[in-house]
């Protein structure tokens, strides 16, 4: 190729990278907007309608930014602060998180159905959560419920890492192999502690728990999923290179200087562990890992340090907005959120598996 072909190649490349530059900037300022308009409608809405001029009020003089006489009562602004607003906070921290980790997860295994929950840490969580409803442990008090689940998860963590390490190495289907195994077990453990329970009330509790759910949450416990999210984004962004070099392949990537087996072992603990935390505080609520990156990937393409921001806050806005329908829905009622999620994944899940294969067939025919 001459001089004058390959400086033309570089020009159009760069005139094609404009556009979708511009274009990924009006997608973050879209689901910006969107993430403020659900915030709004999450502390307005509910069985006290508060409007949201009046919302952001409450928010602004809590701040401090707002120095004017309150109109409103105490009585509302106790349910945007104290009740609505740490809900609508844990669902942005949690749907941004989910979405993160399934975009991460399904570029490390090479598996678009790939999901927060692939390695067994929902299940070793869960069962941390119904050994303390089930026996009533409460040692730390108001937290031992999220205490158990992060224990769980964590020890669940540390027993698939050790089942699928041979010969000094972990390979990904050895991986995923072992958390396959590990959540059956684990999941007949937790079902033998609720049938040979002597007290009735706790197979509700823990369904409850186990179909995620935002309530109940107060400030002083939204630090931890907020620092596991914060550091789980930062650490993806600055590894977004070689998540991108996985997706060709590992022999592409091994040849571009990654080292892929240690390079996956280091995420998959990270994920791990975020997803844990994540669990803990609001339970495992399923299919926002799956369906959230490849909604986002239709709008900014592949590249991961596109994907990752933008999944982040399709996946609050996702969340924020299930809660809403949770709590509303049904009212007085209250609908788990997972219940939701699940209605709105399980058949975008059958659709994803059509695609696929519908691609497979005409590579086949090909």
């Amino acid at each position: 190729m001459t001089a004058s072909a390959e400086a033309a190649v570089v020009t159009a490349g760069r005139r094609g990278e404009k556009p979708r530059n511009r274009s990924f900037a009006v997608t973050l300022v879209v689901l910006g907007a969107l993430l403020l308009v659900s915030a709004t409608a999450g502390m307005a809405i509910g069985s006290v309608h508060v409007p949201p001029g009046e919302v952001w009020g409450i928010v602004t003089h809590a701040l401090g930014a707002d120095w004017t006489e309150p109109g409103w009562s105490r009585a509302r602004e106790t349910i945007v602060l104290n009740v609505r607003a740490p809900r609508v906070v844990l669902g942005a921290v949690t749907g941004a998180g989910l979405a993160v980790i399934g975009t991460a997860m399904q570029a490390l295994v090479r598996n678009p159905l790939a999901e927060p929950y692939l390695l067994g840490v929902s299940s070793g969580a869960s069962l941390g959560a119904v050994t303390v409803i089930v026996f009533g442990v409460s040692l730390l008090g108001p937290v031992s419920l999220s205490a158990a689940a992060f224990a769980g998860a964590l020890l669940t963590l540390l027993l698939v890492y050790t089942t699928a390490r041979t010969g000094g190495r972990i390979t990904s289907v050895r991986l995923v192999l072992s958390g396959v195994a590990m959540a059956a077990v684990l999941t007949a453990v937790m079902d033998i502690l609720l049938l040979t329970s002597d007290r009735g009330n706790e197979a509700r509790a823990v369904l409850a728990w186990t179909l995620g759910g935002l309530g109940g949450v107060q400030w002083g416990t939204l630090w931890l999923p907020g620092t596991a999210l914060l550091l789980g984004i930062v650490v993806l962004l600055v590894q977004a290179r070689s998540l991108n070099l996985l997706l060709a392949g590992e022999e592409s990537a091994t040849t571009m200087g990654l080292d892929v087996a240690r390079f996956r072992a280091r995420m998959f603990v990270l994920l791990s562990l975020v997803t844990g935390v994540l669990v803990a505080a609001a339970g495992p609520i399923g299919f926002v890992g799956l369906m959230l990156p490849h909604v986002v990937r239709l709008f900014v393409g592949g590249d991961h340090r596109r994907v990752l921001p933008a999944a982040a806050l399709a996946g609050a806005v996702f969340l924020i907005w299930a809660d809403i329908a949770a709590r509303t829905v049904a009212a007085p009622m209250e609908i788990p959120v997972g219940v939701l999620t699940a209605l709105c994944g399980g058949p975008f899940f059958l659709w994803l598996m059509r695609r696929d294969a519908r691609r497979t067939t005409d590579r086949g025919v090909a």
